[in-house]
């Protein structure tokens, strides 16, 4: 039977990048996403294209129930091998400006879908005794960046998650680390000023989705079998 990775917020950039590396490492996938579709056809068509099946779920990670609805069925007749917890977003603003609806909606989405997704998962992992997690959170949660409290705060939550159920669930053989992108060609740079952010990177561009991608494969193989509750960095260099 083929190995499973479930790979949330993975119609577009970094997830999709994941998905499709995973399903050339030979991985099936059950590829979740929020809304849009025609993004999340696109990358699962691009899976069934390398040989892969493609399970589709649309939910929202931060609804409890969603989160089960679509899970629940699947769960009772496999249990994926590998999660990566990449749903995410940004509402930047200084605190002074910031909403608390922008504030609450940043953490439900990177901590409590974290919670949502990651729960009923490895739960069903520590039976099997094997599984791998993985946490996208970013260069903001090991750095101050003005303008994103909230994003900065829920990163940085999600590193301190990793790092505390990897000593929960290693006596099982689960290995849970982070990748912390820093700036990579997604959607959620497009209105920065690129050329003003690749001056004070040390590597002078900014990271492919596939650059963090190859990291989260190794951290999925074999070859990491002896990494666990780590945060690897993916940024150029512009953090050490």
């Amino acid at each position: 039977m083929s190995k499973i990775a479930l790979i949330t917020g993975a119609s577009k950039g970094i997830g999709a990048a994941i998905a499709l590396q995973l399903a050339e490492d030979g991985y099936d996938i059950w590829l979740n996403y929020r809304s849009d579709d025609e993004g999340a056809e696109k990358t699962a068509a691009a899976i069934r294209e390398a040989g892969r099946e493609c399970t589709p779920l649309k939910f929202d990670v931060t609804d409890e129930e969603a989160v089960e609805n679509a899970l629940a069925p699947l769960l009772q007749e496999e249990v994926p091998y590998i999660v990566v917890n990449n749903a995410g977003f940004a509402r930047d603003s200084i605190m002074m400006m910031m909403s608390s609806d922008d504030w609450n909606k940043v953490l439900q989405v990177h901590l409590t879908g974290f919670f949502n997704v990651t729960k009923p998962v490895v739960s069903r992992m520590l039976r099997k005794r094997t599984g791998r997690i993985i946490n996208i959170a970013s260069t903001s949660g090991e750095t101050g960046v003005a303008g994103q409290t909230n994003y900065s705060a829920a990163k940085a939550g999600l590193i301190g998650a990793t790092r505390s159920l990897a000593v929960e669930v290693a006596k099982r053989n689960i290995l849970v680390n982070a990748v912390t992108p820093g700036f990579i060609e997604t959607d959620m740079v497009a209105e920065l000023p690129v050329d003003q952010i690749k001056g004070q990177i040390p590597l002078k561009r900014l990271g492919t989705p596939q650059e963090v991608a190859g990291v989260v494969s190794f951290l999925c193989s074999d070859k990491a079998s002896y990494i666990t509750g780590q945060t690897i960095a993916v940024n150029g260099g512009i953090h050490t």
